[in-house]
This record gives C-alpha cells, sequence and structure tokens, in this order.
C-alpha cells in the first residue's frame, strides 16, 4: 500500500500524540498511589540534667511532651464547679435609668474647636466735617442805598459787610437778615448761619 507524503506525515504525528498520551496516562496512574502515613516521632522522657551539665555541653536538650499531657477527655469536676457559680453583680439594672445613676465627668476642653464670631461691619468713617466759621454776628447796620449790612467781629477785627461780600479773604456773605447771617466758607465749600449774639 503507497500513502502520499501528506498522509504519512499526518499517522506519524497521530502516532507520536498516542505515544505521549500512553506515557502521561502511565505516569499518572503509577503517581496516584495512596501517599504514605506520616510517622509519628516517639517521644522519651528523660530526667532534666543538671544545670551544670547543660552549661557545661553548650546545647540545650528538648524534653517534648509525653501523649499523657494530651488526653483529649473531658474532666467532669472542674465543669460542675464553674456550673455552681452565680453571678451577684453591684446591683446596678442596666436596663433602668433610676437604678444607680453614674456620673459622668464634664470634658475639660471642648473637643470641637471655637470659631471666632463674624467680625462686625463697621463702614468707614467719612470725611471729616468742616470747621466752624469763626466769625461772630453782632449787630446791622442800614447803607445809604438802604441795604441792610452785617456787622462781623473776627478775633478784634470788626468788617461791616453787605450780600455778595467776602470778609478775610475766605467769607462769602450770601445774605444778611435782622436776627442772622448766611454766611459761606470758600475753602470748605460750607455754608452756616451765624445767629445775632448780643
Amino acid at each position: 500500500m503507497n500513502l502520499t507524503p501528506d498522509v504519512q506525515k499526518k499517522a506519524i504525528a497521530v502516532g507520536a500524540f498516542v505515544l505521549v498520551a500512553a506515557g502521561i496516562l502511565y505516569y499518572q496512574l503509577s503517581d496516584s498511589s495512596p501517599a504514605p502515613r506520616p510517622v509519628q516521632p516517639v517521644v522519651t522522657t528523660q530526667p532534666a540534667a543538671p544545670a551544670t551539665a547543660t552549661a557545661s555541653s553548650g546545647t540545650a536538650k528538648s524534653l517534648g511532651t509525653t501523649s499523657a499531657q494530651l488526653d483529649p477527655t473531658l474532666k467532669m469536676g472542674p465543669m460542675l464547679m464553674t456550673e455552681k457559680l452565680v453571678y451577684s453583680g453591684t446591683g446596678r439594672n442596666i436596663f433602668s435609668v433610676a437604678s444607680a445613676p453614674v456620673e459622668i465627668p464634664k470634658p475639660i476642653a471642648s473637643a470641637r474647636p471655637k470659631t471666632p464670631p463674624p467680625p462686625v461691619y463697621t463702614p468707614p468713617p467719612g470725611p471729616p466735617p468742616p470747621p466752624p466759621i469763626d466769625l461772630k454776628f453782632f449787630g446791622t447796620a442800614t447803607a445809604a442805598g438802604g441795604k441792610r449790612q452785617a456787622l462781623l467781629l473776627h478775633g478784634q477785627d470788626v468788617f461791616l459787610a453787605m450780600d455778595g461780600d467776602i470778609v478775610q479773604r475766605r467769607y462769602r456773605v450770601i445774605t444778611v437778615s435782622a436776627n442772622s447771617v448766611l454766611v459761606e466758607d470758600m475753602a470748605n465749600n460750607n455754608r452756616q448761619t451765624l445767629p445775632l449774639s448780643h
């Protein structure tokens, strides 16, 4: 039987695959034997050696434990003693507020930091008031044309002024009446009424 080269290659690949699968199967079956049980170490107790012998040998010996010390059976004597214990307590009922009031100490300082109060808004100060006009009105006189004139005193100086006149190169007389004079301070743009002083 003549096989083409493609068929031969496929047959070789299938045969190799079968061999590899058989080897893996054999390895798995031969390795699946039950694992050996761990061997428990045999512990023997020996009397403790004197301290001088341990110190002289330079190595410490492990004494181990005996199987009698690892007995898992329950001991009923200690259990019966613990069953007879009765809780007496302090007499305080934790479910009643009035049973025994407890004083809770007050904290020394607050846990929350105190925030400063918000600043109070103060409006900015306005301009200072203009200075008062330092003239004194102490009388009136009538001019030749019938106009009324004011007698004004500044320190020791006496001025005779009517409407529109300027006194001390600073004060303008606006109106003169029988009992008062309206004067404007030209430097500060301020008008004041000066009453008649006796």
